[in-house]
């Protein structure tokens, strides 16, 4: 199934917060005393979708408390945050913040041994052999060998995996939503063979019924263009679509007011695009499939737009893409179908369905051989219970033997 959470296409979290400590003046005299360490208020309910979202937080909270180490993230730039560079500067963090530090570690090591051990269990229970290879890669992120304390290569490996995972994010997604599309459509013609002709053909009919309703809506706008733009000034913002100022638009939308468009805010401007096709009371519309559309949107305008790649919209790029020609693209925007543009092809969706039928394949195998060794066992126990009952008969009659000499 498809994976979602309310900012799983933010960004880099690393980059949003080197551009959130270069969009806010600090200060970075040297404090007096011992610094303090407050306790941290739990992470937003916003999160980038990594299985160590709160780990990787925690870390740059705690990381951004000590005074040298945010005048050094203020200096860096994105390459060197990528690189590696500003994880050097951990040496040089106070002790009280590496002492915070190796908590925030120990306790990520704990829960990553829980979410193993529970993941061995299902597997042993499933009668599914466990892939380590995968379970190693939920440590990736950190140092696992030394499980006591947060050392340079704990905050390079945090930073590189971030880095990697954030990037192949999107990818991934399309890959789980292919698959999600792929055993839906499979699940219905297996639905479709367990029925008598007359239902089939009553159920096929409804199911090209739906599509066509689905395909009926009113004209969806080219992402990112002049009119959807000014659709959303008009009927989000109720402003004059003549008065539509793009400097003016972009700092209303720029919602955490950074100067930039993350993918997030990006993603917001298409609701009403997107309620055009979708609703959630309808049969025939699936919200899962609104979410890879909105998807598709922001990889276009962030293609369009986004000129160093970054993965965030400045507002000297916003107002550069609204001087372009696409900008005034009146052609209405291609919603994928099954029909049109689809999510997969026939020889995928057949690749796919032999990859289930493999793995039932594997599971039923896999459960006789674990039924014979149940019954292999059940007949041991059997021969145990005779021999134990035979030894006892003897010691009966041996007692017996002995009470009559005496």
């Amino acid at each position: 199934m498809v994976r979602r959470t309310a900012l799983a296409h933010c960004g880099l979290v690393l980059l949003g917060l080197w551009l959130c400590v270069h969009s806010v003046p600090i200060s970075v005299e040297k404090a007096q005393g011992e610094p303090q360490v407050d306790k941290l208020d739990p992470p937003a309910s916003t999160d980038t979708g990594l299985h160590y979202d709160r780990y990787l937080r925690e870390v740059i909270e705690y990381l951004e408390k000590d005074p040298h180490f945010r005048e050094k993230l203020q200096n860096a730039s994105i390459e060197d945050i990528k690189q590696g560079k500003l994880a050097k500067e951990l040496d040089f963090v106070h002790r009280n913040f590496r002492t915070k530090l190796d908590e925030l570690k120990r306790e990520e090591m704990n829960r990553l041994r829980m979410l193993i051990k529970a993941k061995h269990d299902l597997q042993d229970r499933n009668g599914r052999a466990m892939d380590r290879q995968a379970l190693l890669k939920q440590f990736e992120h950190l140092n696992h060998v030394n499980p006591h304390t947060f050392e340079v290569e704990d905050l390079d490996r945090l930073i590189q995996s971030a880095t990697k995972d954030l990037e192949n994010f999107d990818k991934t997604h399309h890959d789980e939503f292919k698959r999600y599309e792929m055993m839906k459509e499979h699940e219905r013609r297996e639905h479709l063979k367990k029925m008598s002709e007359e239902d089939r053909k009553k159920e096929e009919q409804h199911y090209e019924e739906m599509k066509k309703k689905h395909a009926n809506h009113p004209k969806v706008n080219h992402p990112g263009s002049q009119d959807q733009l000014k659709e959303v000034w008009h009927e989000a913002d109720g402003l004059d679509p003549e008065d539509f100022d793009p400097r003016t638009f972009f700092k209303m939308h720029d919602s955490n007011g950074d100067g930039y468009f993350d993918e997030s805010e990006l993603e917001a401007l298409f609701t009403k695009e997107l309620e055009k096709v979708y609703n959630p009371k309808n049969e025939e519309d699936d919200m899962i499939e609104m979410e890879e559309e909105r998807l598709r949107m922001r990889e276009h305008v962030m293609k369009e737009v986004d000129s160093n790649q970054d993965r965030l919209v400045s507002m000297d790029e916003f107002i550069a893409a609204t001087k372009k020609e696409e900008f005034h693209d009146k052609n209405e925007w291609e919603v994928r179908t099954l029909d049109h543009n689809p999510f997969y092809t026939e020889e995928e969706l057949r690749e796919y369905e032999q990859q289930l039928a493999h793995e039932e394949h594997d599971l039923n195998k896999k459960s006789a051989e674990l039924q014979k060794q149940r019954e292999e066992l059940e007949k041991k126990q059997e021969e145990l219970d005779h021999q134990k009952m035979g030894l006892k008969q003897v010691d009966k009659k041996e007692n017996f033997v002995i009470s009559l000499q005496s």
